[in-house]
């Protein structure tokens, strides 16, 4: 019985990523075990997975724990989706990730990839993701773990570096983007096929064809009609000047740059909206609901790469996606055993990471530009190291267009101190 173990699962993927495993005829006879910290959201999601299991007359087992080390024993996957020290994008700390910066004008839209806000989540976070590698090496040193945790690609390199646990990091935003472009060039996304590559949130198609068409000629088009441009400003704007097409919404790519946000007539000339952080999540997923009045869940799959994976391992036949993977001369114009994104194969001899090639040049200045920065942060942590967080905070591309050397150091000691407690590690 293949044992998949669910780390955070109170997130969005607990009832997603449980739903998918159990559509797959290979994988419903899997144990899933869903852990948590938060006790009323285990319950909740538990309620959910069992409801499927049940109502569809599954062979799966089910079982839910706050214990990781109760729940890791005997794993074949581990997939990690946690937030450290509160609600992943509601209340503290990610309100204050996001309100001291802007008190320095840094104004961020997401905060969860670079930006001063995406390094303090790290730092914060990293510590529990190495902690449950390390619990891993211990008690399932034979697993392969996903992460779904941002921000991305610092925490991949965490863990390729800071563990022996073979490792990808799985995120959706280039399958999501493949369904955007199709949608503006309005055709099937099934029609349509690529290669992606480049880190995290700031991958580029390379190729994008349908059949034997290039797509990009159409796609180029479409910079003269206003109303589609208006859908996805930044990235059009990024696509206009630099020539390939990037994942990621045009709301976080805008504060990966310095083109977008510095100013207020940039950010209204984009449509950028302020970012508010609500003191609880909006958003009731699925798992939430009252069972008595909803219906059934069907067995059907979402776009995530995690089940598919799983039965890529378990029946040996392989199965190709994009993931975060370290670079070992995939890309060779990108840093060595930095964090990239690129095509992967898998079957039962684990993730076998494609080569890509070099990047047209000014997309590797763009990557490089933000890979410096999450260079710096995985140093900070590997080497319990504070002023290697400040530098990866000086060096951030949108915060260094706004401000000066000594408003980054009061910025940065003002949120190490909010943080408080989040940030021991560091004084171990």
């Amino acid at each position: 019985m293949t044992k998949i173990v669910i780390v955070g699962a109170g997130s969005q993927f607990g009832g997603k990523l449980s739903r998918d495993i159990l559509a797959l005829s290979e994988l419903r006879d899997a144990h899933i075990v869903l852990c948590d910290i938060d006790e009323e959201r285990l319950r909740l999601v538990s309620r959910y997975v069992q409801r499927i299991i049940d109502g569809h007359g599954l062979p799966a087992r089910l079982s839910s724990t706050t214990d990781r080390r109760e729940a890791l024993p005997g794993a074949d996957f581990v997939v990690t989706s946690i937030s450290v020290g509160g609600y992943a994008y509601a209340g503290f700390p990610a309100n204050v990730e996001v309100d001291i910066p802007r008190k320095y004008g840094v104004e961020q839209s997401v905060a969860d990839t670079i930006g001063v806000g995406g390094i303090f989540r790290f730092l914060r976070t990293a510590p529990v993701q190495l902690a449950i590698c390390h619990d891993m090496e211990e008690l399932c040193p034979g697993a392969l773990l996903l992460n779904y945790t941002n921000p991305m690609a610092m925490l991949t390199w965490l863990h390729s570096e800071g563990s022996k646990i073979a490792n990808v990091g799985l995120c959706h935003s280039v399958q999501n983007t493949v369904s955007e472009m199709s949608r503006y060039l309005g055709i099937p996304s099934a029609e349509v096929t690529y290669l992606c590559a480049g880190i995290n949130h700031q991958a580029w198609y390379l190729r994008l064809h349908r059949g034997d068409e290039d797509l990009y000629p159409r796609l180029r088009a479409l910079l003269d009609d206003p109303e589609t441009v208006a859908k996805d400003s930044v990235r059009f704007e990024m696509f206009k000047h630099f020539a390939y097409f990037v994942t990621e919404s045009t709301v976080h790519c805008s504060e990966y740059h310095p083109y977008f946000r510095r100013t207020r007539e940039q950010r209204e000339q984009f449509g950028l909206k302020e970012r508010v952080v609500a003191e609880v999540p909006a958003k009731r997923r699925e798992w939430m609901e009252d069972p008595e009045s909803a219906p059934l869940p069907d067995l059907t799959t979402s776009n995530e790469y995690a089940a598919e994976i799983m039965r890529a391992v378990v029946t040996d036949r392989p199965y190709r996606f994009n993931g975060n993977v370290m670079n070992t001369g995939l890309i060779p114009n990108l840093s060595e055993g930095c964090c990239v994104e690129l095509p992967c194969l898998v079957d039962r001899q684990g993730v076998q990471p494609c080569y890509v090639g070099p990047l047209p040049a000014q997309l590797a200045a763009l990557n490089l530009s933000n890979i410096v920065v999450q260079e710096l942060a995985v140093r900070a942590v590997l080497d319990k190291d504070r002023e290697a967080a400040f530098h990866a905070c000086a060096m951030d591309p949108l915060t260094r267009s706004v401000c000066s050397l000594d408003q980054i150091r009061a910025m940065f000691d003002e949120l190490w101190e909010a943080e408080g407690d989040l940030l021991r590690h560091f004084r171990a």
